[in-house]
């Protein structure tokens, strides 16, 4: 993982499965993750059985110059690399497999730009199944977000192992990924107690 932004997600997502094959959606708090939220995605299975955004941030949908809402995954990359790009976002939907992809992004003026992709599992029943992810750029030059990537390559596909990956600091990039709530917010210590996905802390006025 060379971006900061695809160490940052994989870690938060690695805290919040606690050595289980993946997270539940309901447990994704955007809060948690603003800082990634603009290049960040959710996937889900169309009734078709193929790979749609379900969700996408801002900043990506930028970088492609259209909203991703509703689109196919595959609709990012080149005709010759659209199997092997769906086959990838099965493999997250259906094997809970983890992948981190390196892309080379074209624009409509022949522009490169190197990013990377992430996809992670979650969990949510055989009726509702879902996959997060981001991709992250290489580099932000003056022209991303005004000249859009039209189109993307695979160059190289890490299959990735969470319970074998190394932590912070044996290896993998440091970063500060963000905390879990409510254990380690700036509420830490009040009285708290969860509601289905939420987390309610005690708070008020001493009288």
């Amino acid at each position: 993982m060379r971006q900061k932004g695809t160490a940052e997600l994989f870690q938060y997502w690695d805290r919040l499965r606690d050595g289980r094959p993946a997270p539940r959606r309901t447990e994704i708090e955007p809060a948690d993750i603003k800082s990634m939220l603009a290049d960040t995605f959710i996937l889900e299975r169309d009734l078709r059985g193929d790979a749609v955004f379900r969700l996408a941030g801002t900043r990506l949908c930028a970088t492609f110059g259209r909203e991703l809402k509703g689109f196919a995954f595959t609709s990012l990359w080149t005709h010759d690399d659209q199997p092997r790009a769906a086959r990838l976002a099965l493999g997250t939907l259906i094997d809970k497999s983890v992948t981190v992809t390196t892309l080379l992004g074209t624009t409509a003026g022949g522009r490169p730009l190197d990013l990377e992709l992430l996809l992670l599992p979650l969990e949510g029943g055989a009726e509702n199944t879902r996959a997060m992810g981001s991709i992250c750029p290489a580099e932000k030059p003056y022209w991303l977000g005004a000249e859009p990537i039209v189109e993307c390559t695979i160059e190289r596909v890490r299959s990735v192992d969470p319970d074998r990956e190394p932590r912070p600091g044996a290896g993998m990039m440091q970063v500060d990924a963000p905390p879990l709530a409510p254990g380690q917010s700036a509420l830490a210590g009040a009285p708290a107690r969860r509601f289905r996905h939420l987390v309610v802390i005690e708070g008020g006025r001493n009288r």
